[in-house]
């Protein structure tokens, strides 16, 4: 590349994507954060389009670096190159792939997502750890899930560690974010029946029928899920635990329950 290589780690763009690291200067800018060569190819596979992106030639991994900035560059974004010292005072990995992103970030509202009749979604409350909802949503893709629903979240969907622990599944999964009782009345008004986890339910997940429209509702380890979920209108299950622990993490539970709801729904299609 023949453009010019920013060196201090002092520049006012270096600072400036120290600084969206915060919740508040992403949220006050309306853009976030993409790094790593896999993440950025599927934010441009599913139609993102990044703003600016920052590369530095020394760190790539790989042969396919340069194919994917001209993809970029052509999609709109600008390209700046960063020496080795500024792109590892941005990066938020301990071992950097020489590629950073800025995105606009997206529309997560619930009338984004229009479930089909026959929608699997996974609703998500109260989760708490940046790397639990990225490993969500990329179980999420690999279980087809039609779109997440993070209620009531006490994490930024648009956190870096989400875009890391996701492998760029932010970007393939729909994503809506709101409050449980809004949640509640959206799955109503969409006609999706929800089965809640539990504990203290009687039944195992397993004899759950997961077939239509359904939504898989699954709470923090912390603090499970609220009385909105536990109320009696909805059915609960439990996922038998024989040892001391009295719960799973989230990102575990959501796989257990979404895998069985995937077996259950290919033996009926077959």
């Amino acid at each position: 590349m023949s453009l010019p290589e920013i060196t201090s780690t002092t520049n006012p763009r270096v600072k400036r994507l120290v600084r969206l690291r915060s919740r508040r200067h992403r949220e006050a800018e309306g853009v976030f954060l993409i790094e790593g060569f896999r993440e950025l190819a599927r934010a441009v596979f599913a139609g993102v389009r990044l703003a600016e992106v920052y590369v530095c030639e020394q760190l790539f991994i790989g042969e396919n670096e340069p194919d994917l900035i001209q993809q970029l560059e052509e999609s709109g974004a600008r390209i700046y190159r960063l020496s080795v010292d500024p792109l590892r005072k941005v990066a938020y990995r301990d071992r950097p792939e020489g590629l950073l992103g800025v995105a606009p970030q997206f529309d997560t509202g619930l009338a984004s997502i229009s479930p089909s009749s026959d929608s699997l979604l996974l609703v998500v409350e109260g989760i708490e750890k940046p790397g639990n909802l990225g490993t969500i949503l990329r179980t999420a893709d690999a279980a087809g899930v039609e779109a997440v629903v993070v209620a009531d979240p006490t994490t930024d969907p648009f956190n870096p560690n989400v875009v890391r622990a996701s492998l760029g599944c932010l970007f393939t999964v729909p994503l809506a974010v709101s409050t449980s009782p809004k949640v509640v009345r959206w799955l109503e008004e969409h006609q999706v029946r929800v089965i809640a986890t539990s504990p203290s339910a009687p039944d195992s997940y397993w004899e759950a029928d997961y077939s239509g429209s359904v939504a898989i509702v699954v709470g923090s380890e912390q603090y499970g899920l609220g009385e909105i979920w536990l109320d009696g209108n909805f059915p609960t299950v439990s996922i038998p635990m024989k040892g001391s622990a009295d719960s799973l993490n989230a990102a575990i539970s959501s796989s257990l329950v979404l895998f069985e709801a995937l077996r259950q729904r290919a033996r009926t299609m077959g």
